[in-house]
């Protein structure tokens, strides 16, 4: 489909009903597995971290139990450091680094924090390489209270106990060419609006929070993912993807008023990454990797500061 037609489910200017959700959802269809790819690495990870089933999504004939990872010494004295990833499902770095920093990094913060990985927020949406949920729902744009996405309400109520005793939370994302080619134009359908194109940075780049923007906190992690991949620059109007760049790498967002998974604990260093896994100059390993080096930049200020 060209991003510049109309998206071939509902009436222009009308937002979508049941009946338009229903043949949205009919035309997913499951590419990927939950099970292999997600649940058996956390399997693997069982002898070095407590696991938790958080929630269960039944959307029948499927049934997805929520797992995450949490620090097996966890020690109240310490602070927790939150790491979300899958929370758009299509976006595979942000569960594969999540699971890749437990395997590689984690015990180099033994001892210094409590650790809660939640490494795939919305299973349903990673299996069909997709943004939504089955409902139509953008889990991030819902994280508020009486959400009506179940993947952000079971996250949230995993959280609550350590709300504010959250030092640092880092939330996994990527921005794709399929932002443009579907989900966008699927969005402005969904809500009978008008699309209109934007343009995808070429790039790493950050979502910091504007109420908490912390700028030498999201620098530092900039700096440590230049060694990884390359960092999104801004276009000629000196912003990506319509917000301003406030410094090399990184934008602002007022998280919480826009339901975003960033905002749900009161945590002073948050930030969102967006990897660009489209990009001719970087590989699948290298989106991990970035994900990676993102965590550990984050948790290492925090704790130096």
């Amino acid at each position: 489909m060209s991003p510049l037609s109309f998206y071939p489910i509902g009436t222009a200017g009308q937002p979508w009903g049941p009946a338009e959700k229903a043949a949205w959802r009919a035309q997913q269809t499951r590419r990927r597995s939950y099970a292999d790819d997600v649940l058996a690495a956390i399997e693997r990870l069982r002898a070095h971290f407590d696991v938790v089933e958080y929630g269960r999504l039944d959307y029948a004939p499927e049934v997805y139990p929520l797992r995450a990872l949490r620090s097996r010494d966890w020690h109240d004295a310490r602070p927790v450091v939150l790491v979300t990833g899958g929370v758009h499902g299509y976006e595979t770095s942000g569960v594969h680094g999540a699971l890749a920093f437990l395997e590689q990094r984690a015990g180099d913060y033994a001892g210094r924090v409590n650790l809660l990985v939640a490494p795939c927020v919305s299973p349903w949406a990673y299996e069909r390489i997709h943004r939504w949920n089955p409902l139509a729902i953008d889990p991030n744009r819902s994280f508020r209270a009486g959400s009506p996405a179940g993947e952000s309400a079971a996250l949230i109520d995993l959280v609550a106990p350590w709300r504010e005793r959250v030092l640092v939370h880092v939330d996994l994302h990527e921005t794709t060419d399929s932002d443009e080619s579907e989900f966008r134009p699927a969005l402005a359908a969904r809500d009978g609006k008008t699309y209109e194109p934007g343009e995808i940075p070429d790039g790493f780049y950050l979502v910091g929070d504007s109420e908490r923007p912390q700028p030498a906190f999201q620098q530092a992690i900039i700096a440590a993912v230049s060694a990884v991949t390359h960092i999104a620059p801004a276009d000629r109007d000196g912003a990506i993807i319509g917000s301003p760049v406030v410094a090399p790498g990184v934008i602002l967002y007022p998280v919480r008023e826009l339901g975003l998974c960033a905002g749900i604990t009161d945590a002073p260093y948050t930030t969102t990454t967006e990897v660009y896994p489209d990009s001719p100059r970087a590989t699948p390993e290298q989106c991990n990797a970035a994900q990676v080096a993102a965590v550990a930049a984050a948790i290492d200020f925090a704790l130096a500061h």
